[in-house]
């Protein structure tokens, strides 16, 4: 990849801070790994977001300084996190009838590959070795409000994430609703993918080049 390439688009955070904006105040929100959990640091002021990990925890705070965190207070990524005032503990069942419930309205999880159409795949490449079981996210996805994804527009060889159909192992069927990427903003309708705003800086072609299905324009 030419060092040109390596500088187009947002960075992480700047993905993270874009879809910030789009989650209104007052949601309860469930983070996956990764890209998800950085989320958090870039809440519009006066907005207050309550968050869920599956694990048993409703009210998780930040991460912890090094050294500063409970090492039992964790997320279900297994990383080291605080708890707000108010916040509840719960056993792990309670906590996903909460999901299964309907009772949260956002998840923001990463991709492997989002379809046209809304499938996601985010668990296997169903290579032998291949992590086991899809987890905890299916229930996410089956039972959460609303589903964002945000993950780089393309694999690290340069393949596109965002396809006509998947060919990993599903996470679930017609699921994702928005996809955030280091390049555009992309929401799934009936018509497939429609762009709803670009990095600044990146051209349309740029992206629909980099997009394994048609791409349709700002209106």
């Amino acid at each position: 990849m030419s060092e040109q390439a390596q500088i187009i688009g947002w960075t992480r955070e700047q993905m993270a801070s874009r879809l910030a904006q789009d989650i209104p105040n007052g949601s309860y929100v469930n983070l996956g790994i990764g890209i998800p959990e950085l989320v958090t640091r870039f809440v519009p002021d006066g907005h207050t977001l309550i968050y869920h990990t599956e694990n048993g925890l409703l009210g998780m705070g930040p991460s912890p300084k090094e050294g500063e965190g409970d090492p039992e207070l964790i997320n279900a990524g297994k990383r080291q996190v605080s708890a707000n005032p108010g916040a509840a503990y719960f056993h792990h069942a309670d906590s996903f009838s909460m999901i299964r419930g309907g009772h949260i309205d956002l998840c923001v999880l990463g991709a492997m590959q989002v379809a046209q159409n809304g499938d996601l795949a985010n668990w296997s490449t169903g290579k032998p070795g291949a992590i086991p079981a899809v987890g905890g996210a299916m229930d996410l996805v089956a039972g959460v409000k609303s589903v964002f994804v945000i993950t780089q527009h393309c694999t690290k060889e340069n393949e596109p994430k965002l396809v006509e159909r998947c060919t990993f192992p599903l996470t679930g069927l017609g699921v994702i609703t928005r996809v955030y990427t280091d390049l555009a903003v992309i929401d799934i309708t009936d018509a497939g993918f429609q762009l709803i705003e670009l990095c600044p800086g990146v051209e349309f072609a740029y992206v629909q080049e980099r997009t394994g299905a048609e791409l349709l324009p700002i209106a």
